[in-house]
Formats: structure tokens, C-alpha cells, sequence
């Protein structure tokens, strides 16, 4: 997992609330286990018609939002069911932090396991930041997880708070994996012990 320092980039501002997981990556696209190429169906049924078109007014659309990497969201996004493609879908467009007022539970853990900053500020905060996204590609915001400042293209600066834990594993990119492998060696010696004292396991 990519590790997550600082961060500037250009925020597309898409002030929907209760944007579910279902609307991130349709259940038609979880036939995969992979976690790469999902990127192009990010909001798939906001983003095409039906016949496969762009919808050019859709935000990720817009010529100044497609190198997005900031998302700048409503209240509850990520809500609907638990599937772990929705973030999968969000990394693979390129997006490394969603800031919103609130969201679901089991999305904003997944977020953290796939290198990905999920950032709730209050509804005004995220007001001002939405307003600042709305300039396009001239205005970058720039997140600072060390120091968890979120600063504005205008320098309004937001501090926010995150789980040291989790803090710590974005810092560092670990995930499940990683996190197991930082305790090789200690593995490693319990297996030999328990070899030596039960030889017959």
C-alpha cells in the first residue's frame, strides 16, 4: 500500500449527501477480486448514459476535475452496503482523500485499509472547502496527515482528527498484510519454539 504523507491536488467539489456505495461502483461490477481497473466506473451511472457516453456536465467529467485527488462530498457519503470495491474504485481513479461531514462506518475503516484519507470536518468547514473546489484545476488544497491540516488554495487552514492507529498504517502504507509482516521475525520465532517444545504438531 502506497504511503499517504502530503497531499496536493486539485478537490472536485460534489455536494451530494447520502452518496451510497451503490452509486460509487453499481453492484454490477463486483464480479471482480481485483482491486485495479475499477477506477472507470467511479460513479458509473452519474458518469455515462446509457449508451456508454460521458455525461459531460458530471463533475469527474469536466476537463478540470479529471486529474482529481481530493473529493470534497456531502453528509453520510459512503452509506449503502459494506462492499470494499467502493474504495477499491475511488484509489483506482486516482482519488487519495474524501472530505465530508460524516460518513458510514464500515466505508470510512475501508478507506484507511486501501490508502485512502477519509477527513470529517464540521458542515461549515466543508462549506468553505466545497467553495474552494469549485474553482477547477487553479486551486489545489493541500492535506498534511503528520501535521492533519487541511490547507485551501485561499490558505484558510482546517485541522482534523484521525485515529492514531490508522494514522499511523497510512503513514507508513501498511494494511492487514503489512501490519502482519512488521511482526515477521516475532512469527518466525514462535513457529520455531513451538516446532522444538511440540515436534509432533
Amino acid at each position: 500500500m502506497d504511503k499517504f504523507e502530503k497531499l496536493t491536488g486539485i478537490a472536485a467539489p460534489m455536494p451530494l449527501v447520502n452518496i451510497d456505495t451503490d452509486m460509487i461502483i453499481p453492484k454490477n461490477f463486483l464480479k471482480t477480486i481485483k482491486r485495479s481497473g475499477l477506477g472507470v466506473n467511479l460513479f458509473d451511472e452519474m458518469r455515462y448514459d446509457r449508451e456508454g457516453n460521458e455525461i459531460a456536465d458530471f463533475v469527474l467529467n469536466k476537463p478540470q476535475y479529471r486529474e482529481t485527488e481530493i473529493l470534497v462530498a456531502g453528509d453520510n457519503f459512503g452509506c449503502g452496503s459494506s462492499r470494499e470495491h467502493a474504495p477499491w474504485a475511488i484509489k483506482d481513479f486516482g482519488i487519495r482523500c474524501v472530505i465530508a461531514p460524516s460518513f458510514a462506518d464500515i466505508f470510512y475503516n475501508n478507506c484507511f485499509k486501501n490508502g485512502i484519507l477519509p477527513i470529517a470536518l464540521p458542515q461549515e468547514q466543508v462549506d468553505v472547502l466545497m467553495r474552494d473546489a469549485e474553482k477547477g484545476s487553479n486551486a489545489r488544497m493541500e492535506i498534511d496527515l503528520e501535521a492533519q491540516t487541511i490547507t485551501s488554495s485561499d490558505g484558510d487552514v482546517f485541522t482534523f482528527e484521525v485515529d492514531e492507529f490508522k494514522k499511523h498504517c497510512l503513514l507508513n502504507g501498511l494494511d492487514d498484510i503489512g501490519l502482519t509482516m512488521e511482526n515477521v521475525d516475532t512469527i518466525t520465532t514462535f513457529e520455531n519454539d513451538v516446532l522444538t517444545d511440540r515436534p509432533w504438531i
